[in-house]
């Protein structure tokens, strides 16, 4: 928060508790000896010497410093009591401890209050006694139990401990939030009241003000004629304030507040982000955290636009004693925008909302929603809204798709059952969102049994899910209809495990499903360029799909230096009966089966894949015939925590099996070679890489290598990507890296860049210059778009963020 600013120090002058012992103020003070006849160790039972108070406290709780509650411990080279004046002086090395803080200075006196003359009442409490001074002089400290020190040359605090005043006041201490050590002087600190704090021509910075003994100036302070602290409200308020960087005033405010940093949570500024881009100009946003409580508080984030109108973003939070809500939400009135700024369209209310919360309904069960939902399918790249496509449920949507659902799941030692219901927004260019289904409800069970069956793992699995749309995303008609259905499975898989003395494994395992299908609206000409009709049937049908097999592996270990060398060779033998895969219709063109598959879409042959019985991620599609699936690894261990590891595979199939999409390398009876390698060969290096080979040809169709570097110098990646055939069948070929090079000590360049390499264009990139310290990060970074969409097309933006250690927001680079 902006507010772990400044007067965290400030209770240096109330090391006193709320809770004080009732005290006498005609009573003599009484001296005990803790540390025998040594008369440099005094116990006083109160500063006031009340014998009662003492005896009845006698069973109060005892603090850290092993007094109990209103006792005081003393010690001094000398100690002097005046009786006659009531005065009690102490000199040389004293200190005091006292509820769990100790004071320090070269010389202590205490001058106790007359009592009131006859006849007269106090002026504020006719009924509380009359208060003591204590004034300490020379090196005068304060020591906390956190460890915080507190430095006045002179203090002056009343026996309550709720009034003082210190001249020549400093302290260092730890900011609660970004744990930077904090420094703060004034030439006087004067507190009013146990909730009002004052601090006159006070500076403070987290920053060191020292080169080893030599003084130097902060990278960043805050100076002020006043600053004042309101313990009530948990604010500090700013009086004629200056923000210097490098010692020269760069921003003066008249007044100022931001919350108390001493505070767990409280209200206050946050970081701003400010920049220019094409699409809305200069642009200046400013969050603002207001805390209802310690488990609730709401962001508000008005972004202001030189080219449009402001657009206001939101962010509740709130913890629960068994849950967690989470909004997120935006608006703005204006018209739509080009990447030029240039605005069309209605002038008209736009808005989203990203929100999750997930209870614990029981020690088994957890119940949840997300909402998703924008009103323009560009809104988020206009306004340059982040973190949007996120994980907030189990069910997870692609790039530039919101998914809203609801979900209840109960889990035990012994079993999983998951109810959920969710549907999607497209809002990717060219999505028609009555073609995506409503997802409701969608229900998955396991059961494992705790006994061995025949020696092994038996598990039971039952799922249903049932899909509606209301339009057909095969035939792009107005009138075309969606197709509906439901599918219900249960089946159960058993599994076993023998290792023999030599290391040598089998595991034998067998897979048995049940499936029923009830589709309706299939549209008679799916598959036809130009339907010439519309009709619709509807489809019953139930299957029994299966496979039997077994797994086997022997590692063989050996030792060649300092490494260790691991070789092992990788079966799995796969037999299944033919499957009945469910056909809704026959391709006009090539004639070749079209089979239901509304689950296995998304599927990539890979080193992940290759040992899958069935290969196919979801239920609709089942992969059948006899398999034999091989591959040897290799992996390397240094002793000093240096890997390399190396995987060669390939399928091969009894039959070619035309179920499998086409490139997918599985179709014939022998797949394409799988590759995949990995190393770290030193430490803050690593590197990845991993391909799919044609078996004939040795045709690279997909490759996927990536590194990463961590060294005192920098951080950085970079990652490469070619596929024949993506997700919808089209090429991809694109490199993406990114990274910080630090320069020197302080100053560095940041980078991001992702480009298209069939397009021959840049998607993206970032170019920015940094610098940093242990208490400010300031970076300016120039980014350039190439993402064409609608009518929002490249786009320039020059940003800058300035993060100050312990001023709004935690501490950490871009």
């Amino acid at each position: 928060m902006m507010g772990v600013a400044l007067a965290a120090a400030w209770p240096a002058l109330a090391f006193a508790q709320q809770d004080q012992p009732t005290t006498q103020p005609n009573a003599q003070p009484t001296f005990q000896s803790p540390l025998g006849h040594d008369e440099r160790g005094q116990l006083l039972n109160n500063l006031t010497g009340a014998k009662q108070a003492g005896a009845s406290k006698a069973q109060a709780p005892v603090h850290t410093d092993g007094l109990k509650q209103g006792e005081l411990y003393l010690e001094a080279d000398e100690l002097t009591r005046d009786d006659k004046n009531g005065i009690t002086t102490a000199e040389g090395h004293v200190e005091v401890r006292y509820q769990d803080q100790t004071l320090r200075a070269d010389r202590l006196v205490y001058q106790e209050a007359p009592p009131a003359p006859a006849g007269e009442q106090r002026t504020h409490d006719k009924n509380a006694p009359a208060q003591g001074v204590i004034r300490a002089y020379g090196h005068v400290q304060i020591i906390k139990d956190d460890g915080t020190v507190e430095y006045a040359d002179q203090m002056t605090i009343d026996d309550k401990m709720q009034a003082a005043v210190a001249i020549a006041f400093s302290t260092q201490m730890k900011d609660l939030h970004s744990n930077q050590e904090v420094k703060i002087s004034s030439d006087t600190a004067v507190r009013r009241s146990e909730d009002l704090q004052e601090l006159n021509r006070a500076i403070y910075t987290p920053c060191a003000i020292c080169i080893g003994e030599t003084p130097k100036d902060p990278t960043w302070s805050i100076s002020a004629d006043r600053i004042v602290r309101d313990e009530i409200h948990h604010i500090i308020y700013y009086r004629h304030a200056k923000v210097h960087v490098l010692g020269i005033p760069i921003l003066y405010l008249p007044v100022f507040w931001h919350a108390d940093p001493s505070a767990d949570r409280e209200s206050g500024l946050l970081a701003p982000t400010i920049g220019y881009n094409k699409r809305r100009g200069f642009t200046y946003q400013q969050p603002y955290l207001f805390v209802f409580s310690p488990s609730a508080d709401l962001t508000v984030s008005p972004q202001f636009n030189s080219n449009a109108n402001p657009f206001i973003s939101m962010r509740f939070r709130e913890a629960f004693d068994n849950g967690v809500v989470d909004v997120r939400a935006g608006f703005t009135h204006d018209y739509d925008l080009t990447s030029d700024g240039v605005r069309f369209g209605d002038d008209t209310f736009r808005s989203f909302i990203l929100a999750r919360g997930a209870f614990q309904i029981t020690d088994d069960w957890v119940a949840g929603f997300t909402a998703e939902r924008v009103s323009d399918t560009l809104l988020f790249d206009k306004y340059d809204i982040g973190r949007v496509y996120e994980a907030r449920g189990p069910y997870v949507a692609d790039d530039h798709r919101l998914i809203s659902q609801v979900y209840a799941d109960r889990q035990d030692a012994n079993s999983y059952f998951s109810i959920a219901a969710f549907d999607i927004q497209g809002i990717r260019v060219g999505d028609n969102n009555r073609t995506f289904p409503v997802v409701a409800p969608i229900i998955d069970g396991h059961y494992e049994d705790p006994n061995d069956i025949f020696g092994g793992r038996l598990r039971f699995t039952a799922s249903e899910v049932t899909l509606t749309r209301d339009q057909s995303p095969d035939v792009l008609t107005e009138e075309a209809p969606g197709m509906n259905s439901t599918r219900i499975s249960a089946g159960a898989d058993w599994n076993r495990v023998f290792t023999s003395e030599s290391g040598f494994r089998v595991s034998p395992f067998i897979n048995i499903r049940a499936d029923d299908y009830d589709i309706s609206d299939i549209l008679v000409q799916l598959g036809q360029a130009t339907p010439t009709s519309l009709a619709t049937f509807n489809k019953t049908e139930s299957r029994l799909v299966g496979v039997a097999g077994a797994d086997f592996s022997y590692p063989i270990y050996r030792r060649i230096g300092d490494a260790t060398v691991v070789l092992e060779p990788l079966t799995q033998i796969a037999l299944s009966p033919k499957a009945d895969q469910i056909v809704i219709g026959k391709n006009a063109t090539t004639g070749l089966p079209i089979y239901f598959n509304e689950d296995s879409v998304a599927f990539e042959f890979d080193e992940t894949t290759l040992f899958q019985a069935d290969k196919f991620p979801g239920y609709d599609l089942y992969e059948d015939g006899d398999r034999l699936n091989l591959a040897g690894r290799v992996s390397v261990l240094w002793d000093d925590g240096r890997r390399a590891s190396f995987l060669i595979g390939r399928s091969f199939r009894a039959e070619p099996n035309n179920v499998f999409p086409q490139g997918s390398g599985l179709n014939d009876t022998a797949s394409d070679w799988i590759v995949a390698g990995d190393a770290a060969p030193i430490k803050g290096l690593s590197f990845f890489g991993r391909a799919r080979i044609d078996g004939e040809t040795y045709k690279i169709h997909r490759l996927e290598a990536g590194a990463s570097v961590n060294f005192k110098w920098g951080t950085g990646f970079v990652s490469y990507l070619t596929d024949d055939e993506g997700i919808d069948g089209t090429p991809i070929k694109n490199v993406e890296f990114g990274g910080d090079l630090n320069l020197t000590q302080h100053w560095g360049l940041s980078t991001y860049g992702n480009r298209d390499l069939i397009q021959d264009a840049w998607v993206i990139r970032d170019v920015g210059v940094f610098y940093k310290d242990d208490c400010i990060r300031v970076d300016v970074y120039y980014r350039h778009e190439d993402i064409i969409a609608g009518r929002l097309g490249t786009t320039d933006a020059l940003s800058l963020r300035l993060t100050l250690a312990t001023l709004g927001a935690p501490f950490y680079g871009r």
